[in-house]
């Protein structure tokens, strides 16, 4: 299936990472589109990990789209930070919010899997991933100076979810404690 009509485009079905047969297609439309190279185990490391945070974009058997994360404490803050760390669509198929779409299917699991924040990096002239994540809620949170390989910079980007994560609760003092009393 080649390019895409309004009624082709009503076919797009949002899929979840099943298996391991669908590694090629996310390994093809994520090398055809992004500028890093990444290895085999890059991607497993993330499908392998969190495997229901991996999400595809198909018409028919064609992977036209795809979303790759994870979510992990982040150690200095203690937050749940969701990472989006590859999006993918085919060229024939953008302008059809499939991009967005996969970016807010994976939001929203992240948000029942109790993510606090999400972030990711966006090259600085990749205008149209720049708008897609501002029109989101997202803000540019650093530059990342010379971050890519061909030496261009990057911007974080950072979506707060939560007031950030909550201190523990205040254990009650032991009956015995709390039960004690001093006479004078």
């Amino acid at each position: 299936v080649r390019g895409c009509g309004l009624a082709m485009c009503d076919k797009v079905e949002y899929v979840p990472w099943s298996d391991e047969s669908q590694m090629p297609l996310v390994m093809g439309l994520i090398e055809k589109d992004l500028s890093e190279p990444y290895s085999i185990f890059t991607y497993r490391y993330f499908i392998n990990n969190w495997p229901k945070l991996c999400f595809l974009a198909m018409v028919g058997e064609q992977c036209v789209g795809c979303v790759v994360n994870k979510l992990e404490v982040h150690a200095p803050t203690g937050a749940m930070r969701g990472y989006i760390a590859m999006l993918a669509v085919d060229k024939e198929f953008r302008k059809l919010r499939i991009g967005r779409t996969l970016v807010e299917t994976a939001i929203n699991q992240m948000i029942a899997d109790g993510a606090d924040e999400v972030v990711l990096e966006a090259e600085e002239t990749n205008k149209a991933a720049l708008g897609l994540y501002h029109s989101l809620g997202f803000i540019r949170d650093k530059r990342l100076h010379k971050y890519y390989l061909s030496g261009s910079d990057a911007f974080r980007l950072k979506l707060w979810l939560t007031e950030g994560p909550q201190p523990p609760p205040t254990p009650d003092p032991p009956a015995s404690v709390a039960s004690t009393s001093i006479s004078v």
